[in-house]
């Protein structure tokens, strides 16, 4: 979990992903969720990926 957070795409307020059954597995999902919404941050998951928004500006559905 460290290293999803210490990465420079991370630092930089930037979207990270990774496979829900990785998270599970190495932190566990519930961890990994108390984690973002601490930051505040926020994750979408998507065909097997979490994707965690690196930042707190508003996201907005294109379709």
């Amino acid at each position: 979990m460290r290293n999803v957070f210490a990465s420079k795409t991370a630092m930089d307020g930037g979207v990270v992903r990774r496979k829900s059954s990785d998270v599970a597995r190495i932190v566990g999902r519930e961890r990994f969720l108390d984690e973002i919404e601490r930051r505040g941050f926020r994750a979408l998951e998507n065909s097997g990926q979490i994707i965690v928004i690196c930042n707190t500006d508003p996201i907005r559905m294109l379709r």
